[in-house]
């Protein structure tokens, strides 16, 4: 488990994001629950996995140890590794507790440090459940919280899959303003379901990037250059490596994580489930998208294929993916639900390329810079071959600012750039520099104007209470 140094009293510090008004506040002995027992032997490889790496790096002494009487001492050695570290964590998994109060949820970890996280209900930004392959066949799961303001996310890891559905259902309801006695009972709001993926599409979209093929295509070539160049397996090796990982993550490794990709609609927001051996269910709260990116990469125009990416406000971005592939009506319906004031093709046929002296600055990739606005977002657009539009709305923009270099400033060009809350960036490049300036001034009202108008930013949109349900009055 993670653990931290211990501070006076036994308490521990949190970012100010996980923290409540509560901090002293522990979990009571005898109070709070403990994880699924399987949970302490999901890091038992760690041990086992740099033991085997030591081993094979010292291939020859331990081929010399192995021999006589050294064979016994060896395995003596392996056994008490194993054991310490099946005690040690069998430890922890007994002072690892939870417990859900009215106001936040309390996490409690470390067998020598110890660390209470304090993660406010009204803080929590996302709550998803993951299930792989070996979770999934002994019937457990792993629940993570995404917080405001915290950079990592705290995981209950494991729960049996039913708890852990059950635990993330009264935690929505509990943010969603359902009173604390009604909020285990309410459910998992209901969700429809709006489209999924096709698997032969997605099989034919990954294989029409070139990812795959471009990695293996440099493996084929380049390891037997360098093999041949050192006459050395080792430096082989590490070219081919990464080049194997690049190829699984382009090609099979994608299509497996992307397999029955499906979005649905709840109250709580978007759903996303996905995954053939890892499935994994997220929620993306429609109020907490900061911006959406259109990429189409080049083989992909001719079909009208796109890919929708979102950043979301607190995300780790491992989230960020809408749509993997989808036709264009498909990524248009959707995208209404996360932003309903915005046309798709009518946006992007605002867009304008920069203008014609920019092709002193970048000569071939100037045609696929541009940019547009319209009543709702802003948009830039970069990329010839993978062409990528990126919409911001007004509301979401935190600041906007204009560049120009030494070359941009001979040429009269300069570049806007607009931050939005996920510390995500929209830059037009190579805009006339009169323009740029007075974009960026009137970027500046409509912003101010967008948040005073937009709706309340909530991560989840409140259900309503469950049926003979007392109400509520305090806030989360």
């Amino acid at each position: 488990m993670n653990e931290e140094p211990e501070r006076a009293e036994g308490q521990a510090t949190e970012s100010p994001a996980e923290v409540s008004t509560e901090t002293s506040a522990e979990i009571p002995a005898g109070r709070g629950k403990r994880l699924h027992p399987l949970t302490p032997w999901r890091r038992a490889w760690a041990p086992v996995a740099g033991l085997f790496a030591v081993a094979l790096q010292n291939a020859s002494e331990v081929r010399d140890q192995a021999q006589g009487d050294g064979l016994g001492w060896l395995l003596l050695g392996v056994a008490v590794l194993v054991l310490g570290a099946t005690a040690y964590g069998y430890l922890s998994w007994r002072v690892t507790r939870y417990l859900v109060t009215d106001t936040e949820l309390r996490i409690r970890t470390g067998l020598l440090f110890r660390r209470t996280a304090h993660l406010r209900l009204d803080r929590i930004q996302a709550i998803d459940i993951s299930r792989p392959l070996l979770a999934r066949a002994f019937g457990v799961a792993k629940l993570k919280m995404d917080v405001v303001g915290s950079g990592s996310a705290d995981e209950l890891a494991f729960l049996d899959e039913g708890e852990a559905a059950d635990l993330r259902a009264e935690l929505l309801a509990r943010a969603a303003g359902i009173a604390p006695e009604a909020a285990p009972g309410a459910g998992e709001a209901p969700a429809h379901q709006l489209h999924q993926v096709d698997a032969r599409m997605l099989g034919w979209s990954l294989a029409l990037l070139g990812v795959g093929w471009g990695a293996l295509l440099a493996a084929l070539v380049i390891t037997p250059l360098i093999w041949l160049a050192t006459a050395s397996v080792f430096p082989a090796l590490a070219v081919l490596v990464p080049l194997l990982a690049a190829i699984w993550r382009g090609s099979l490794g994608a299509f497996l994580t992307q397999y029955g990709w499906t979005v649905s609609e709840s109250p709580d927001g978007l759903r996303l489930d996905h995954g053939l051996l890892q499935r994994d269910h997220a929620t993306v709260p429609p109020g907490r998208v900061q911006a959406v990116r259109i990429v189409e990469p080049l083989l992909w125009r001719p079909r009208g294929w796109l890919r929708v990416e979102l950043d979301v406000a607190g995300e780790g971005n491992e989230r960020g993916l809408l749509l993997p592939v989808a036709t264009r009506a498909t990524a248009v319906e959707l995208l209404g639900r996360i932003l309903p004031d915005v046309r798709l093709d009518e946006t992007l046929a605002q867009v304008t390329t920069a203008p014609r002296r920019a092709r002193w600055a970048v000569p071939v990739w100037r045609v696929g810079y541009g940019h547009g606005v319209t009543d709702a977002v802003f948009v830039a657009r970069a990329g010839r071959l993978r062409r990528v539009h990126t919409l911001v709305p007004h509301a979401k923009v935190q600041s906007v600012r204009l560049t120009q270099g030494p070359w941009e400033q001979r040429l009269g060009l300069a570049s806007i750039h607009v931050d939005q809350g996920a510390n995500g960036t929209a830059t037009a490049r190579l805009q006339d520099a009169a323009y740029a300036a007075d974009e960026v001034a009137r970027q500046a009202d409509r912003s101010r104007l967008g948040r005073r108008t937009a709706t309340p930013d909530r991560w989840l949109t409140p259900r309503p209470p469950a049926p003979n349900a007392p109400t509520s009055t305090d806030e989360t």
